[in-house]
């Protein structure tokens, strides 16, 4: 049984440890939502002011310019293609993980006739926007539980939209193995990264990844809203069209010529201005990222989730974990079903700890190595069972009311 002397010298020992201080993290909070939001980091404020004050401030419509605007979303893409085992030119930054779902559902769809899947128990903004796609240009649209993705996969489909990582339960699909699946079927998958960048290994290439979306707000840090990416393997680019012809994608966008000429490579899925504040500030997320290893980074994730499940084990045995024990089936967040999780999490976070909700019976706990420590999940667990041992989660203050985000 692990001691919390022994957990205190994995922190002592921990090689990203250092990477705590370089967030800001309230004083009190033990913060597991970094799945939902990540938290702030101090270079984040100093760019932003720099970027407001002298960019925008001073230089006004020159930083476009001098200070690099114009180039910002490939620049930023290449930085995540870093991160998720890509080229620096199949990545770009644009728009929200939505529009840049619907714009690469459609373009695939353009490749051959056939209906569009999405599954029915993943984040349900993956099935609107299949849906809605699939109504727009008059194809069949089925929606699947994940269990039977692959079997989803037949020749009658056109286009599949999958969550790498389940955002309730953590599973994760076996991605290189369902793109094979994909491949024997001529169906291209659409994969969402939104739980999987920043927390688990990708390598897009060598599973087989043609598209891809992923979101810039949670284990990137890059803020609230901050804007998505889009990943087109390069042999494809020239293949498929986005569906919304924006300036921003047109070749010669300074020319501003009548008519629209798609630019050549990822640049031709970018759409309107880019959102230049929330862009900046991703990238400051992004290169805090590319500075730990992302090996030790999945190490230290495993050892989170396998202290937080032995002491949750040891302290709260009524409780169950519904994310894999298997770290090669799970992403980087552990979920417990209870009757009661809403008003449980809403007695964690009066408490000081902050985790989620998820519909419909689901507390879900982020785990983020760059600013979690051991020690926090040790005392995280301990708070959950003093909130089970005294019922705190009965008091009409937290079983009660809206759901917590």
């Amino acid at each position: 049984m692990t001691t919390l002397d022994e957990v205190r010298g994995w922190d002592a020992a921990d090689p990203l440890g250092a990477f705590r201080a370089r967030f800001r993290l309230p004083e009190g909070v033990i913060y597991l939502d970094g799945n939902s939001l990540g938290a702030l980091p101090h270079a984040t404020a100093a760019r932003m002011r720099d970027a407001i004050e002298r960019e925008w401030g001073d230089a006004l419509v020159r930083s476009w310019n001098d200070a690099g605007w114009v180039e910002a979303p490939a620049r930023v893409g290449a930085k995540i293609a870093r991160l998720i085992g890509a080229e620096a030119d199949e990545v770009i930054v644009a728009n929200s993980t939505t529009v840049d779902l619907f714009k690469l559902a459609i373009a695939a769809a353009g490749l051959r006739d056939g209906a569009i899947v999405a599954e029915r128990d993943n984040f349900p903004t993956d099935s609107y926007v299949g849906s809605a796609a699939a109504a727009l240009i008059g194809r069949a649209f089925r929606a699947v539980p994940a269990g039977e993705s692959a079997r989803a996969l037949t020749a009658d489909v056109a286009v599949a939209i999958l969550t790498h990582v389940d955002y309730r339960t953590a599973v994760r699909h076996d991605m290189a193995a369902l793109n094979g699946a994909a491949r024997a079927s001529d169906t291209k998958i659409v994969w969402d990264l939104s739980h999987s960048v920043g927390a688990v290994p990708l390598d897009l290439h060598r599973d087989g990844v043609e598209l891809a979306v992923g979101c810039g707000y949670k284990y990137l840090n890059g803020g609230p809203g901050a804007p998505a990416f889009l990943y087109v393997a390069r042999h494809l680019q020239s293949r498929i069209a986005s569906p919304i012809a924006g300036w921003w994608s047109h070749a010669a966008p300074f020319d501003f010529a009548a008519d629209y000429r798609a630019a050549p490579g990822i640049a031709r899925f970018a759409a309107g201005t880019p959102p230049m504040l929330g862009l900046l500030a991703l990238e400051s997320g992004v290169d805090l990222m590319l500075e730990a290893d992302p090996h030790m980074l999945w190490a230290k994730s495993i050892r989170l989730y396998d202290l937080f499940a032995e002491r949750l084990a040891q302290r709260c045995p009524d409780l169950a974990i519904v994310s894999p024990a298997d770290a090669g089936r799970r992403g980087s967040h552990i979920s417990i079903a209870h009757p009661n999780a809403l008003a449980i999490v809403r007695a964690l976070t009066a408490r000081g700890v902050i985790g989620d909700f998820r519909t419909p019976d689901i507390a879900r706990f982020g785990l983020t190595p760059l600013y979690l420590s051991f020690t926090d999940i040790w005392n995280a667990v301990e708070t959950l069972a003093d909130v089970m041992d005294r019922a705190e989660w009965r008091d009409p203050r937290f079983s009660q009311g809206g759901v917590v985000t």
